[in-house]
């Protein structure tokens, strides 16, 4: 889409001076007082955001107590529970071709997703008590109209507030990138809330029972961990193609946060049903019934993921080594 200008604009020769006629630059110190004010505000919405984020967030890890965040075993078994997302956002990271990213960067987005995943929480929270009333229907139309939206937004959120607006965010692959790392980052909050909630305080004075007592909860959220990096990294793509297409970046950035939020809700709704007709069909018990549904979920998107970075690889490679090679563009993936 061109770049339009007014008539007057369009029909000077260009000799004359259309400054707050139909064109404008900072001239005047009204202009710049105009040009700090709105630097001004732009930057007090973030810190404000953060702020709230922060205080939400202090709120949740006190209600647990102060040992539980300095404890060694709660910590153990919270770096357990991620391992498996750690190892998926590490390979979307070692999968972009073009510059690496800066560490500096990377943290930035990994804490920012730790403080705005407390909006997630609070808004869940609050949803709850209008679905409920509704029994196994409502929990389903609340996965597919809070949770999974709400969750993938403020993933997104910690990808827009910073590394979007860094410079060196400067190919479309950054964003799946920038969005795994705040799955990622998600996922440790998350994990910790979980495993919070299970260990018990008289039990941390005894390291090995704060283990065993956490150890289940710990797997299980394991298992769930991936799917957050997954989900965030093709949010983040989407993101990564609305910077560089800022002429459709509104319906770009949505179409990333629908097909994540409907992959997130659809895992959501099916987890529980799935485990059990597997567990009934092959006799196995729901552990590892439950293993069997998430390595086929996620493996399958896991794999959708794996192929559009594979694309954007195979793109980069034909462009930069001079082959002219034919780029020819696919069905989008959900849309086979």
């Amino acid at each position: 889409m061109s770049s339009r200008s007014d008539p007057v604009e369009t029909a000077a020769d260009g000799d004359r001076d259309l400054y707050d006629v139909a064109t404008w630059e900072e001239r005047t110190s009204l202009d710049g007082l105009s040009v700090a004010l709105y630097w001004l505000i732009t930057r007090s919405a973030k810190a404000l955001v953060l702020l709230v984020a922060g205080v939400i967030l202090l709120a949740i890890l006190a209600s647990f107590g102060v040992g539980l965040l300095f404890d060694p075993a709660v910590a153990v078994l919270v770096g357990l529970s991620t391992v498996p997302a750690f190892g998926l956002a590490a390979y979307v990271y070692v999968s972009d071709v073009t510059t690496a990213e800066p560490l500096s960067v990377l943290v930035a987005t990994f804490l920012l997703s730790v403080l705005t995943a407390s909006f997630a929480a609070v808004l869940n929270d609050v949803a709850r008590p209008f679905f409920s009333p509704f029994g196994a229907v409502g929990v389903v139309l609340s996965f597919f109209i809070v949770v999974g939206p709400v969750e993938e937004t403020v993933k997104l959120l910690a990808v827009r507030l910073y590394a979007y607006t860094d410079d060196r965010f400067d190919a479309v692959i950054d964003g799946a990138v920038y969005g795994a790392i705040a799955g990622l980052g998600f996922v440790v909050i998350e994990n910790f809330i979980y495993i919070a909630r299970t260990v018990d305080m008289a039990e941390l004075s005894l390291g090995v029972a704060a283990l065993g007592a956490g150890d289940g909860i710990a797997g299980l959220r394991a298992l769930a961990g991936p799917g957050h990096v997954v989900y965030s990294a093709f949010a983040g793509y989407y993101l990564g193609l609305a910077k560089f297409n800022p002429s459709h970046r509104g319906p770009i950035v949505v179409k990333g946060l629908v097909i994540a939020a409907t992959v997130h809700a659809l895992y959501n709704t099916l987890v529980g049903p799935a485990t059990a007709i597997i567990s009934a069909l092959s006799g196995l018990p729901r552990v590892p019934s439950l293993f069997v549904f998430v390595a086929a979920f996620q493996g399958f998107f896991g794999y959708l993921l794996v192929r559009k970075l594979r694309r954007y690889r195979d793109a980069y490679t034909a462009t930069h080594d001079g082959e002219g090679a034919e780029i020819t563009p696919e069905v989008a993936e959900f849309e086979e």
